[in-house]
C-alpha cells in the first residue's frame, strides 16, 4: 500500500506592516529559518512560507497525519518565535492571532487557522492553497459550491464520468458545534439552505463519493474562541485539482466573480472578495477590501514544485475592477448596513461595550 503524505497549511496574524496592510520580511526569515531546521531533522518533507496581507502562512508536507501534536507544535512555535520579532519591531497587532500562553497538543482552538488533508499521491497531484485576508472562514461557502457542485462553474460534472456521481460536504455549524454531511447533487438544496448562511454554516470538507478528500478549509473563528473581537480569522483553503476533480481552472472559476464577505475594516463590513497575485496582496483601502490569493503546486514524492501564482492573470482583470466598483459602492454607505455588519454579528466587536454606555439613557415607550 502505497504511503500516504499530509499537506497542512497553518497560519496566523503575528504583527502588520504597516499597520493590517502587509508583512515584514523578517517575520518570513525567521518562519523559513525555523522551518528549514524541522525539514534537515526529519520531521518535514518539504515546506513553504508565504504571506497574504498581515498573515504568515506555512505549507508544510510531512508524513505524520493530520492533527499531528509535534507539526502543530512547530507551527506553534514558529509563530511565537516569528511574534518576538514582530515586538523587535513594534509592528502592530504583534501576535493577536495567538491566544494561549502556551501549547495544548493542538493548535486547533489557539488562534491560528488550520487547514489540512492526508492522501496518497496520484500520478499527478496538482493542488492550490487559497488564501485570504480580511474575511472569514465562510468566504469559502460560495467558490467550494461552484467548484463541487455547480454545474455551470465546473463542466467536469457534466461530461467528465468520474465527477458525474457527484461530491459530499462536511458542514460545521460554529455555533452549534455540530457537523452534518450533505451529498451533492441528490441533496443540493439543503446544503445550500445551510452554506448560504455563510457567518454560521461552514463547508470543512469536501470529498468525492468513494471518499478521496478534495478540499480541506479553516473554520477557525477568532471571536469565538477568543469571546472578544480580536481580528478577522483570514482563512486558508486546500483543493485538490483533475483526474476526478475540478480541473485547475474550475476551481479557478468560481473567483472571477468576487462575491460579497464579512470582514474588511475592523472584521465589522461588508465588501468584495478581491483575487490578486502575490504581490498585489497588501490591503490598503479602508484596510481592504478582502484580498484572496492562490498557490499552485505540483507535489510530488512529497515535495511542493512551485508556487505558481494563479491570479497573476489579466483574465482576473475584470474581477478586480469589479470587486473595486463594489467597493465603491459599498463604502458610500458608511456606517450604515448593509456595508456594516447588522448588530448580531457585531456582538464580538466594541459595539456591547458602547450600547452599555448608553442603556441608561433609554426610556420605556
Amino acid at each position: 500500500m502505497a504511503e500516504k503524505i499530509t499537506l497542512s497549511v497553518i497560519k496566523a496574524d503575528v504583527g502588520g506592516y504597516v499597520g493590517h496592510s502587509s508583512i515584514h520580511q523578517n517575520l518570513i526569515d525567521v518562519a523559513k529559518e525555523k522551518l528549514s531546521k524541522a525539514k534537515d531533522n526529519g520531521m518535514l518533507v518539504d515546506f513553504h512560507v508565504t504571506r497574504v496581507g498581515d498573515d504568515l502562512e506555512l505549507i508544510m508536507t510531512h508524513e505524520r497525519g493530520v492533527d499531528n501534536e509535534e507539526i502543530h507544535q512547530l507551527a506553534w512555535d514558529t509563530f511565537l518565535a516569528a511574534t518576538e520579532e514582530a515586538k523587535k519591531l513594534k509592528l502592530y497587532g504583534a501576535g493577536q492571532d495567538l491566544l494561549s500562553d502556551a501549547f495544548s497538543g493542538n493548535i486547533k482552538g489557539m488562534g491560528p487557522g488550520v487547514a489540512e488533508m492526508e492522501f496518497v499521491e496520484r500520478k499527478s497531484e496538482p493542488v492550490i492553497v487559497f488564501m485570504a485576508d480580511k474575511t472569514s472562514p465562510g468566504a469559502w461557502n460560495l467558490p467550494l459550491y461552484s467548484m463541487f457542485a455547480n454545474p455551470f462553474n465546473t463542466a467536469g460534472l457534466v461530461i467528465d464520468p468520474t465527477m458525474h456521481e457527484g461530491f459530499q460536504f462536511d458542514v460545521v455549524d460554529v455555533y452549534g458545534h455540530k457537523a452534518i454531511t450533505l451529498s451533492c447533487p441528490e441533496e443540493m438544496y439543503d446544503l445550500l439552505m445551510l452554506i448560504g448562511a455563510m457567518r454560521r454554516f461552514m463547508i470543512r470538507r469536501v470529498y468525492r463519493k468513494d471518499g478521496e478528500i478534495c478540499a480541506s478549509a479553516s473554520t477557525q473563528k477568532l471571536s469565538l474562541i477568543a469571546g472578544r473581537y480580536v481580528g478577522k480569522d483570514d482563512p486558508v483553503l486546500i483543493v485538490r485539482c483533475q483526474s476526478g476533480m475540478p480541473a485547475v481552472g474550475e476551481a479557478l472559476e468560481p473567483f472571477a466573480f468576487p462575491h460579497i464577505v464579512e470582514g474588511w475594516m475592523r472584521g465589522s463590513h461588508h465588501g468584495p472578495l478581491m483575487p490578486v497575485p502575490f504581490y498585489e496582496a497588501n490591503p490598503s483601502r479602508f484596510d481592504g477590501p478582502p484580498r484572496v490569493i492562490a498557490a499552485g503546486f505540483q507535489i510530488t514524492n512529497g515535495h511542493l514544485i512551485g508556487p505558481r501564482d494563479l491570479f497573476d492573470d489579466p483574465a482576473f482583470d475584470r474581477a478586480r475592477q469589479l470587486a473595486n466598483e463594489i467597493g465603491d459602492y459599498l463604502r458610500a454607505h458608511g456606517p450604515f448596513e448593509p456595508h456594516r455588519l447588522g448588530l448580531d454579528d457585531l456582538e464580538y466587536t466594541t459595539m456591547p461595550q458602547l450600547m452599555k454606555k448608553l442603556e441608561n439613557r433609554f426610556k420605556e415607550e
